[in-house]
């Protein structure tokens, strides 16, 4: 059902709506001194897990039964993965993988898009205490030299790659890692190479040494890799710690309390190796005990039919997607009313990210929630960035509008520093990086004298610093 939207003119005095949602205002104290703004959350940051994963062990344990992540199948049905479900195999999969001696210096790395093998293994990797590394699958398949993945594994060397699909990555595999790599697939063999199939390692369940493995780890353990856009140099492998993917969390959460009074549910496509995606999104979902149901479309001509047909199925509790998908979005709920009816049905909260939103996309979005809903839903935003693991600042504050970034989340300082003229963002708070992985020269440049992280993200107005989650 198709139906075109037509907006309709508002009175010049005109006061608008919100859907009601738990938004956190924590007040900000803001000191000045010699030209440097110093911005920090009054509001302290509650006590942390030790680990990630202590979340999916407690839902397991308070919804076993309840989905955790869902994908479509060839035949278009949903396969669902419950949180008991999923802790039963993450057990599974830390047994198997402790068998091949990895560390950080011998990571595993995935050679993979989103899919439920590629949570399964990280989270396995992650219980095990093995960190792990998500590749841009555009290393592997776009690249003709593979530059950027031998640079990749060159840095990492990795003791174990993970790979979804052997026949699509085959040429990659075989140009770049050395012969004795063992690899792990999901469909298909690697020819020539030592390997093990993805089932295997589901075959014996987990036990006293995974248990042993994931109780040795806390705060200061390294989660995983995740690396740079490498957009103007080689990308830099930050270093993620369990102690910076809890406090981002528990940042989004006091932010946004609406997170922890009702299970959110995500319709998701940003991919796992970036950290909008990877530890952002699915962190939400994990976090707080919500579903994730996993989007195999994209914001792109091609792509956007499919991300359509699952927002006509599911109905999410929040929508968060970069600036290009919420334009593609907003062209269909102004032709669909099917769409509109599932999309707006739970809606609590819209984000967007990776660049700034123009304010006529933000307009249309407005109108037709107005004319469907009889009221708009919340669009926030902030700053991030993968050595922030990845939030610093939300759109908390008396201001909503295109450009403008936030305040300092609770846990995070801020400071404004002039640089040439104009104010650069500059970062500190537990979850801020230790560091670049095997580049200490690079570390100590992107450090102030006070362990600021010193971002680069520079404006000439101290309210108006882009967005940089890159």
């Amino acid at each position: 059902m198709s139906s075109e939207f037509r907006p309709q003119p508002q009175p010049e005095q005109y006061t608008p709506r919100y859907r009601e949602v738990s938004i956190g205002h924590a007040p900000v104290q803001v000191t000045e001194e010699l030209g440097v703004l110093h911005m920090r959350s009054l509001e302290p940051l509650a006590e942390l897990p030790a680990r990630l994963l202590d979340r999916l062990v407690h839902w397991a344990q308070v919804r076993p039964d309840q989905t955790f992540i869902a994908a479509r199948e060839a035949d278009g049905d949903w396969r669902r993965v419950s949180y008991g479900q999923m802790l039963e195999s993450v057990r599974a999969i830390a047994q198997s993988l402790l068998s091949y001696g990895l560390s950080a210096h011998k990571p595993l790395a995935l050679l993979s898009g989103n899919d439920i093998e590629h949570l399964q293994v990280a989270l396995g990797a992650m219980y095990a205490g093995i960190p792990y590394c998500p590749v841009s699958p555009a290393y592997s398949l776009l690249s003709q030299d593979f530059a950027k993945l031998r640079h990749v594994c060159d840095l990492l060397q990795p003791g174990l790659v993970f790979v979804s699909d052997a026949a699509a990555y085959q040429r990659a595999i075989d140009a770049v890692l050395p012969a004795e790599t063992p690899l792990i697939t999901v469909r298909g063999q690697v020819p020539g190479r030592s390997q093990a199939s993805f089932a295997s390692l589901l075959q014996t369940p987990g036990g006293a040494e995974a248990e042993q493995a994931f109780n040795a780890t806390g705060p200061d353990s390294i989660a995983k890799f995740l690396f740079t856009s490498g957009s103007t140099k080689l990308p830099k492998a930050v270093i993620t710690t369990q102690r910076m993917l809890c406090a981002n969390q528990q940042m989004l959460l006091q932010t946004f309390p609406v997170f922890g009074e009702e299970p959110p549910v995500l319709v998701d496509w940003l991919p796992w190796n970036h950290t909008f995606g990877g530890s952002h999104n699915v962190g939400i979902v994990l976090y707080n005990g919500g579903t994730f149901y996993l989007d195999d479309g994209k914001p792109t001509a091609q792509g956007f039919a499919q991300t359509l047909r699952n927002l006509k199925e599911v109905s999410p509790t929040a929508y968060l997607t970069v600036p290009k998908g919420w334009e593609e979005l907003v062209n269909a709920l102004e032709q669909d009313a099917e769409l509109r009816e599932c999309f707006f049905a739970r809606m609590k909260l819209f984000f967007f990210a990776a660049a700034g939103l123009s304010q006529s996309i933000w307009d249309r979005l407005d109108r037709v929630a107005e004319q469907h809903c009889g009221e708009r839903i919340r669009m926030m935003a902030g700053l991030g960035m993968t050595e922030a693991a990845p939030s610093c600042t939300f759109t908390t504050g008396p201001l909503s509008m295109a450009g403008y970034i936030g305040l300092p989340a609770p846990g995070c300082e801020v400071r404004l520093v002039p640089v040439d003229g104009k104010f650069e963002g500059r970062f500190r708070g537990p979850h801020i990086m230790p560091g670049y992985w095997r580049a200490p020269q690079q570390t100590a440049e992107v450090f102030d004298e006070q362990g600021f992280y010193c971002s680069g993200t520079r404006s000439s107005s101290p309210t108006r610093i882009s967005h940089n989650w890159a």
